[in-house]
């Protein structure tokens, strides 16, 4: 990706330690990220978060220009001007000489990032400090840049990016874990026949936070034909394991004229890329993680953009599991649905490499998804991949009036609380379908970090909403 700097204060780090030739005379400006001192010369390791190397200050203090910077320590703002030259030390191309350094504020000796290495658990209390760390300096410009390849992927192939809303009236997973959205009394609401008046409150029913664009998307791709949305989601569910968090962001494409098999071959088609786009532009940072985070990372990263995808229906996976001979923790059996153990296993050592399960039973899935033939069954894929298990997870839409309105009825839902979403079913009805990542697994499995806290930059769990 090309750095084009706007500045006209100064260079960013990024562009001085991989100049192609220096420009001289320059100007730049940072946090100290260490210190070394000698008897005449101090040598400062400055970084503006553009990339993860940091650029070395060399300052000859016995120089008239310099004053005393015996109190400028590791988190201390500066700006440094001075000229740019090759440089004598392993690892780096530059260095600058200082002509003079501005000292913009001092960190103190209670700074909180003085050591080099942090634990993650530590760098979570300090959720606001932490992208001054060198891992989540990458994790941040990964998870930056990674936005910016989703839009690419879409935008080149002629879909419309929808804004879908975060407030909602409607549950999308039937679950019934959503925040609530009101405006009413906590300790006093309304009442009507003994039960909280909904129809009092801002809205005029009871709406909370989205946990899914989907029923949204899916009215614009009635329009559309090929849409996609990505944005903040949310669920109110009590958990606090490494790949649950309260607030998370979805990739959600809906694509109409479509059946799984379309589906399933956009999914494949946007892992790839997305993995491709994170190794051609986040090698610097990928570098890292496979280095201090998971050892293996690029080549397993590599192998999946030339790997085969392969498929099977959850039928075929339940058989394949129950004659492994393996032990699960969970039992496997049909109709029970898939734990992470069971799809890392059809992974890894059934057919290595990503897979596609398709066809899975009708009640452990969503109402909206397509009933097949056989009548046991919906068309739903799941795209599992190695040391993961599940990354993306989609369906055929129920496109048929009928059959929609009697599986929303079994499920305990008022076709009549859904009446526009059932509109696109009566008028202009077309086979359509789409499916959700989410985006902090993805970011997870991309760089190796293990817990959804430190992939988001303000991670929102139950009992942590401080930052």
């Amino acid at each position: 990706m090309k750095n084009i700097n706007w500045r006209s204060d100064g260079f960013r780090i990024v562009d001085l330690v991989h100049a192609e030739q220096s420009p001289g005379e320059v100007r730049a400006q940072g946090w100290i990220r260490s210190v070394r001192r000698s008897k005449e010369v101090t040598f400062l390791a400055v970084n503006d978060g553009s990339c993860l190397a940091s650029l070395q200050i060399v300052i000859d203090e016995s120089a008239p220009d310099f004053g005393d910077l015996e109190g400028v320590g590791t988190g201390a703002c500066v700006v440094v001007n001075g000229r740019l030259v090759p440089s004598p030390g392993v690892g780096q191309n530059w260095e600058l000489q200082a002509a003079g350094v501005e000292v913009v504020s001092l960190a103190g000796a209670d700074y909180p990032l003085q050591k080099k290495r942090h634990s993650f658990e530590y760098l979570r209390t300090i959720a606001h400090l932490r992208p001054r760390s060198n891992a989540f300096g990458a994790m941040f410009r990964m998870r930056s840049r990674l936005s910016h390849a989703v839009h690419t992927f879409f935008q080149e192939r002629g879909f419309l990016y929808v804004h879908t809303p975060i407030i909602t009236a409607n549950d999308c997973e039937g679950a019934g874990e959503m925040f609530r959205v009101t405006t009413l009394d906590p300790e006093n609401p309304p009442q009507a026949d003994g039960q909280i008046a909904w129809h009092e409150d801002f809205f005029g029913s009871k709406a909370g936070l989205t946990v899914s664009g989907q029923l949204q998307g899916e009215l614009f791709a009635t329009a559309f034909t090929d849409i996609y949305t990505f944005g903040p989601t949310f669920r109110a569910e009590n958990s606090n394991t490494s790949r649950h968090a309260a607030e998370f962001w979805m990739v959600e494409p809906e694509i109409a004229f479509a059946d799984l098999n379309l589906n399933c071959q956009l999914a494949e088609e946007f892992l790839r890329y997305m993995v491709g786009y994170a190794l051609e532009h986040c090698a610097e940072d990928l570098v890292f993680f496979n280095q201090f985070v998971d050892k293996g990372l690029i080549p397993k990263l590599e192998a999946v953009v030339l790997a085969p995808f392969q498929s099977m229906t959850y039928t075929e996976a339940v058989d394949r599991l129950q004659k492994s001979g393996q032990k699960f923790s969970f039992p496997v059996e049909w109709g029970c649905d898939l734990q992470s153990e069971h799809e890392r296993y059809l992974t890894e050592s059934v057919v290595g490499g990503p897979l596609f399960v398709t066809d899975y039973p009708a009640g452990i899935k969503a109402f909206y998804m397509r009933s097949n033939d056989d009548g046991q069954t919906v068309a739903a894929m799941d795209l599992l991949v190695p040391k993961v298990g599940e990354i993306i997870g989609g369906s055929q839409r129920e496109e048929r009036l009928e059959v929609l309105e009697q599986k929303m009825r079994q499920a305990g839902i008022d076709p009549a609380s859904l009446d526009w979403y059932l509109d696109i079913r009566r008028w202009g009805s077309c086979p359509h379908a789409g499916f959700g990542l989410g985006f902090e697994r993805f970011l997870m499995y991309v760089t190796g970090m293990e817990n959804i806290r430190d992939v988001i930059p303000f991670p929102r769990t139950p009992g942590n909403a401080r930052f």
